[in-house]
């Protein structure tokens, strides 16, 4: 496996090459940021292999010392620890990874089963995901949003961007795509009189956001429509055709923005959602045409389910993919959300470890 950093070396040099002298990186904007994503991804790897291959080195020269004089012996046993923990670190870096991870986010929250309850969820969710964000140094854009009467969320469009360009792996996608999925509350309503708990739940999608060049979309095929931009009951809250609705017609993916009071500035948010929404579903037909090993390297939790339970009586949070479980959904709703995230980024790189190495043993079987 290691063997593969000699070649990523070869490429790290020449993007290096690249990125200083070729102009044409640096006329155009789009191609020098995914240059750069890839190079800082690539200097990872670099800088983990030169720490293993020189505590090799140190490892055997111990050994050595140690044959003469024993007092070497502890060394040894530092160094041999130093070498595990480098090497665990290089194989965590060259373990393929999803090809968007290094991706800013369009992340969606919708209310769902358990009306206004679910609306207020749901605007919990959006400030956890927004504190998160900006704990972390992210950028979060509102792109669209409808409230509820009560002051909850019917539906929440955010984009969230990386500050510069993230270490591999502490991308906002990278992070925020086991989001993804239904979560469900467990809590005594506002509007419940009685003081029972209710189950309600809000949808969570997160989609990578993409460039223009991830994505080609022919104006000819998108259909727009404008209309009157509104608020909570229906009341018109803009006296101009704002508000837009495209249509792509090829795929049927519908997106609304009325966010904005320009009706140019929400046909740009659309286009930005439509453009994330087609890539992500490139993404998941080329997932289900790939060998069953593929698509376990692709997605290996599963996103499209009931993920997390957040029971506010208990102040519990439980992510049933992972087993996570803590009692401090207070600070989690605030925005203390690392440890969730890095529990489902954890099993994601067991499973995909697991499927590589039995990969590797399927195909020393069959030779």
């Amino acid at each position: 496996m290691f063997d593969a950093a000699e070649a990523l070396r070869v490429e790290h040099a020449g993007l290096e090459t690249r990125l200083a002298a070729d102009p044409a990186v640096h006329a155009d904007a789009a191609l020098a940021r995914r240059l750069h994503r890839r190079y800082a991804e690539l200097t990872a790897i670099v800088r983990a292999h030169d720490a293993w291959t020189a505590l090799e080195g140190d490892l055997e020269a111990a050994r050595e010392l140690a044959e003469e004089d024993p007092a070497f012996g502890e060394e040894v046993t530092v160094l041999t620890d130093r070498r595990s923990a480098a090497e665990d670190r290089l194989r965590h870096l060259l373990v393929p990874r999803d090809p968007s991870d290094g991706k800013d986010v369009i992340l969606e929250v919708k209310s769902g089963e358990g009306g206004e309850e679910s609306a207020l969820f749901a605007g919990d969710l959006v400030r956890m995901y927004t504190r998160f964000a900006e704990a972390r140094g992210w950028r979060v854009e509102t792109l669209d949003a409808t409230p509820s009467d009560l002051g909850g969320v019917k539906s929440a469009t955010l984009a969230v961007q990386a500050s510069g360009t993230p270490e591999p792996g502490s991308a906002p996608y990278a992070l925020l795509k086991f989001e993804a999925g239904v979560h469900r509350v467990q809590r005594v309503p506002v509007t419940e009189s009685q003081g029972r708990v209710h189950t309600s739940a809000a949808g969570v999608l997160v989609l990578p956001e993409a460039e223009a060049v991830d994505v080609q979309v022919d104006e000819n095929d998108l259909r727009i429509d404008v209309f009157r931009s509104s608020g909570p009951g229906g009341q018109s809250v803009n006296t101009t055709d704002s508000a837009v609705r495209i249509t792509h017609v090829p795929s049927g993916i519908v997106v609304s923005c009325q966010n904005e009071k320009s009706q140019l500035q929400n046909r740009e948010q659309a286009l930005r959602i439509l453009r994330a929404r087609l890539l992500a579903a490139a993404e998941e037909e080329a997932a289900a045409a790939a060998s069953d090993a593929r698509r376990q390297q692709v997605r290996t939790v599963d996103r499209s389910e009931r993920i997390r339970t957040y029971n506010f009586p208990e102040n519990r949070i439980s992510d049933h993919r992972t087993g996570y479980k803590a009692y401090n959904l207070d600070q989690v709703l605030d925005g203390a959300l690392d440890p969730v995230v890095a529990a489902s980024v954890d099993a994601d790189l067991a499973a995909r470890l697991a499927a590589l190495e039995e990969t590797a043993r399927s195909s020393g079987g069959s030779g």
